[in-house]
């Protein structure tokens, strides 16, 4: 082995993505407007507060084929949850500011649940995960999306009661 620290460094030294490497950077709060999705937001919030992460609150809009096949207006009701969404979590933001500081954004698009908060951690590169846990009864039998998302095994993934 050599003393030489003058060597130019190799191609293994470029720097590259990796997660959670000085603690997280950013950390993906699914939302629904469900009290579980406020709570897990919430919890997220102050996880990415103490952190300095960037806090980005994912509403996946449900596409709801049927309804739009009986010509309900479905696009139009899921935009403005996500407006309903968006000005409770600035209300939140401005009630907090100047005692706690922090980054965040509001990301939405139409899509399944678990395909969208997928879809959302992998292009912000999420280091974790936070989601509420399902309210619904069927969901302990078919699988909620907490649930699918901890199988991914792809971030850390908290859930929320």
């Amino acid at each position: 082995m050599s003393d030489d620290m003058s060597a130019e460094p190799g191609p293994a030294a470029v720097p590259r993505f990796e997660r959670g490497t000085d603690g997280p950077k950013v950390i993906v709060a699914g939302a629904d407007g469900s009290d579980a999705s406020w709570r897990a937001v919430a919890y997220a919030a102050g996880l990415a507060r103490r952190q300095n992460a960037l806090l980005a609150v994912v509403f996946v809009q449900p596409v709801l084929g049927a309804a739009a096949a009986l010509g309900l207006p479905v696009a139009e009701a899921t935009a403005a949850v996500a407006e309903h969404l968006l000005s409770e979590i600035r209300l939140g933001v401005e009630r907090l500011r100047g005692i706690h500081e922090m980054r965040w954004q509001f990301v939405t698009f139409p899509g399944d649940p678990y395909s969208g908060l997928v879809r959302a951690a992998d292009e912000l590169k999420a280091d974790a995960v936070v989601v509420g846990a399902s309210e619904q009864a069927g969901h302990r039998i078919i699988g909620s999306v907490a649930v699918r998302l901890v199988k991914a095994g792809r971030w850390p993934v908290t859930v929320v009661p």
